[in-house]
């Protein structure tokens, strides 16, 4: 697959993926759908739900550490400042021949353009929070958020 194939994908992901609602008992269901599909693959993350400012969810399983939680911080914050999925953010930065690190202007410290943190988007609100999946490669990250989503939606 190309880079701009890639971001198609990513695109339509967030352009399909648009919930009629999200309340606190919606954060709940997501977050538990996420943390069964991570025990049923054994993959060691931690996983973070937002809205707005405050946070809704959170697990970390067997394997995951503190530092996925900082990745998780970093990842939400892109979300948060683009409105994009951070994939998606730091694939159409390759896409121009750069990187999110070098072109950004952003302290690396604080903003990870890596897989794994998603818009929220709730229809006639827009984006309203963020799922977010850290221990596994950038790409297995989102993967698993989008197959949640995917699955969240059509429940």
């Amino acid at each position: 697959m190309t880079i701009e194939e890639l971001i198609e994908q990513l695109e339509s992901q967030e352009s399909h993926l648009v919930l009629a609602r999200f309340s606190y008992e919606d954060a709940w269901a997501l977050g538990s759908l996420l943390v069964t599909m991570a025990r049923d693959r054994n993959a060691p993350v931690a996983i973070d739900i937002r809205r707005g400012g405050q946070q809704l969810f959170h697990a970390a399983l067997p394997g995951s550490t503190p530092d996925n939680d900082a990745w998780i911080d970093r990842k939400r914050r892109v979300v948060e400042r683009y409105g994009s999925s951070s994939y998606l953010v730091g694939t159409r930065f390759r896409a121009k021949g750069t990187t999110f690190e070098d072109a950004s202007r952003l302290d690396p410290n604080e903003y990870a353009a890596h897989g794994g943190a998603f818009p929220l988007t709730v229809e006639g609100a827009g984006v309203v929070g963020t799922v977010t999946v850290s221990g596994l490669p950038q790409a297995d990250d989102h993967a698993m958020v989008v197959a949640a989503l995917e699955e969240f939606t059509s429940g």
